[in-house]
């Protein structure tokens, strides 16, 4: 029975492929029947494995696509209606539904540099260097880890560079004072109450939602390699995926992927930097330690 188990998987493996690149060809179809049909799988055992190999449907697999054709397409300042369908959505009104969950506004003022949103945010010092952090009126949208503020809110603005940006010092801001309440206290930089969090107003896939959600669960101090946490999710042929989930977390600190380490033990590079990355785990370990 093992030996019959081998022999199935790569059969298995390369139909799963086949799906992939059809679910990426520009006018390849997204229906599970048809995609049935290029597998040779049946629709449910298509599903299940699918989601096993790449953590998400290949609807959903096949709607983040569509929505990253359509942030390029929008970055690269094409009208909002050419790009919603030359991106494969057959209606505009779909992609304003979802959006504020995947660009973090609407099409149009995501094209615009984030023309129309109001972004507040400050900055703080802390022993891992400025902390800036920054929220919408939905929700915490960045936070970031630098050597200065300048760097920080250069960062900040090449993301949204037409969005309003306002600096809040004094008295600052209720949500951005509870951001850096539950930093400072989780690294033991604090030891006052937590305010409770405000809702996060992040773009994000499916799977990257649930990357980031597995990173919070990783016991302080401890880490895992790429390959652990894809194990863990259920998905061990996506360890790159989850690097890249890892590379495009804006909130630091709060998504702490800097408890994912490479394969060999090394800690790998980190968004902001390594030296930091060092220092935030001993921190972390030292921590753990005296409250073990």
């Amino acid at each position: 029975m093992k030996t019959q188990v081998q022999l199935m998987r790569p059969a298995t493996d390369d139909a799963l492929e086949r799906v992939r690149a059809a679910l990426d060809s520009e006018d390849g179809a997204s229906d599970l029947a048809t995609l049935a049909a290029v597998a040779g799988l049946s629709p449910t055992h298509l599903q299940r494995a699918f989601r096993r190999r790449y953590g998400v449907s290949p609807a959903e697999y096949a709607r983040a696509r569509r929505f990253g054709q359509l942030r390029e397409a929008l970055r690269d300042g094409a009208p909002v209606t050419d790009a919603v369908y030359e991106a494969g959505f057959g209606s505009g009104s779909r992609v304003y539904e979802e959006s504020d969950r995947r660009l973090g506004m609407t099409p149009a003022s995501y094209r615009a540099g984030g023309a129309g949103a109001s972004i507040r945010y400050t900055t703080t010092g802390t022993p891992l260097g400025r902390l800036l952090v920054a929220t919408t009126a939905k929700g915490i949208c960045s936070v970031t880890l630098g050597d200065d503020d300048t760097a920080l809110e250069t960062r900040l603005a090449d993301e949204f560079p037409l969005a309003g940006r306002e600096r809040v010092d004094e008295g600052r801001d209720e949500w951005l004072d509870a951001v850096i309440a539950r930093v400072t206290r989780d690294l033991g930089w604090d030891d006052g109450d937590t305010p409770a969090m405000p809702p996060v107003d992040v773009a994000a896939t499916a799977f990257q939602w649930r990357v980031w959600d597995a990173l919070t669960r990783i016991p302080r101090g401890e880490t895992l390699s790429y390959g652990e946490l894809a194990a863990k999710l259920g998905v061990p042929k996506a360890a790159r995926a989850i690097g890249r989930a890892c590379g495009s977390n804006k909130l630091a600190l709060l998504v702490p992927c800097h408890r994912i380490i490479r394969e060999d033990g090394s800690l790998g590079g980190w968004r902001w930097g390594l030296e930091i990355k060092q220092q935030l785990l001993a921190t972390e370990r030292a921590m753990s330690a005296a409250q073990g």
